[in-house]
């Protein structure tokens, strides 16, 4: 395929440009040690995970269904026996990510910067709207992208529409992200350019398979390297 000239770089947010994914281990492996006398930390893990994958479908993404999910393991794994103060701390687990500070990854704001003089960013996230509202502003980077997208949802259609709106459709568009399921995969199914960016702590709900097949895939080892592999691209 011949690309279109490239004009529009979407970055997904979380894991992407900033930390997120550690805080939420932290809190389950707190939760495991609170939960302790009722299920190993193996057994509770995977139960938190199936959990969370339910009440995704009717509470979407984000630390407030998090929250939900800790909760409703702990009742579960306990047999309802779990005492009030255990689930007084869980919901302060929650709290306390919801207010923790951004930490963004190395190199981030540098390289955004150096590509926002010559492409439109855009930036296309999912989860609590107003959980990610804040983390934008306090990262800093919000003047750098001419739209933001928060979204209950990342597939094909989500990004056909972005890229419609922002830029000159998804041939002449780019989406960087850590989630292959979430910012590559649909990415590429509406004929963009698909960039895994992996971070070490990708929740297991995001994992897929690398489409290796796709010709207008690409893998990155850290965000840095975005402006070598498009000035590649373009070559």
């Amino acid at each position: 395929m011949s690309p279109a000239r490239l004009t529009t770089l979407a970055f997904d947010a979380d894991d992407t440009l900033w930390q997120n994914e550690q805080y939420f281990r932290t809190a389950e492996e707190e939760l495991a040690s609170l939960l302790a006398d009722y299920a190993d930390k193996e057994t509770l893990q995977a139960h938190l995970l199936e959990v969370g994958k339910r009440n995704v479908v009717s509470h979407g993404f984000g630390m407030k269904t998090f929250t939900f999910s800790m909760i409703d393991t702990a009742i579960e794994i306990s047999n309802g026996q779990v005492p009030a103060p255990v689930i007084g701390r869980i919901l302060a687990l929650g709290k306390e990510i919801l207010n923790h500070p951004v930490e963004l990854l190395p190199g981030v704001a540098d390289t955004l910067e150096s590509l926002a003089g010559s492409y439109r960013l855009i930036l296309i996230t999912k989860g609590d709207l107003f959980h990610q509202e804040n983390k934008i502003t306090q990262s800093g980077l919000r003047g750098l992208f001419e739209a933001v997208e928060i979204v209950s949802e990342k597939s094909a259609d989500t990004y056909a529409r972005a890229f419609a709106r922002h830029g000159e459709g998804p041939e002449a568009s780019m989406m960087i992200g850590n989630s292959l399921k979430s910012d590559v995969i649909p990415a590429l199914r509406v004929g963009s350019w698909g960039v895994y960016v992996p971070h070490p702590l990708t929740w297991a709900f995001e994992h897929a398979e690398a489409p290796l097949h796709e010709p207008r895939f690409r893998e990155i080892e850290v965000l840095t390297q975005t402006v070598d592999l498009i000035r590649a691209i373009e070559e």
